[in-house]
């Protein structure tokens, strides 16, 4: 944060946009992303390591099976036997975690909202906190619940899309 927003001045330190902005249409939305950039990088940066590492060894497991040895031995170059075949099996670990960790994501929203001053779920999670508010914190943790499950269940639904093996039962 200090870098980028207060040596470098690339991006803005906080708020959703330009305090006394007047823009609308395209400009507003340009003000809006460019004042997203920081707190999407703070937020993605924080798992994609896991997601890395978990790939990485899905892969490690999958390059060496059979089935992918036939693919190259009927004549398919490396990258398309990697993009074709491999990767879509070692994607199944992946999107399996993504699932497990979205509950972790949205917890680090709220960090990074109070940090970078956006308004949210996690900056109304932080003042029912303060206040305190327990019925809006029984509603943010009921509609944080509910996003998790049906997370959840969207992952297991595209999972068998995935996975011609997994059934639908």
């Amino acid at each position: 944060m200090i870098v980028f927003s207060v040596k470098l001045r690339w991006f803005p330190v906080g708020g959703f946009e330009d305090a006394g902005s007047t823009a609308t249409g395209l400009a507003a939305l340009l003000d809006q992303a460019h004042h997203m950039v920081l707190p999407a990088v703070t937020l993605a940066l924080a798992y994609i390591g896991e997601y890395m590492i978990v790939m990485r060894s899905s892969m490690i497991d999958t390059v060496n099976e059979d089935y992918l040895q036939l693919a190259r031995a009927k004549g398919l170059r490396d990258a398309a036997v990697r993009r074709r075949h491999a990767v879509p099996n070692a994607l199944l670990p992946v999107v399996s975690l993504s699932a497990l960790s979205f509950g972790y994501v949205l917890s680090g929203a709220i960090a990074v909202e109070a940090i970078y001053s956006w308004p949210g779920l996690g900056q109304a999670t932080l003042e029912a906190i303060r206040g305190p508010d327990f019925p809006m914190l029984q509603g943010l943790f009921l509609l944080f619940s509910v996003s998790v499950i049906v997370a959840n269940l969207i992952v297991d639904l595209t999972y068998g899309l995935l996975d011609p093996r997994v059934e639908a039962r």
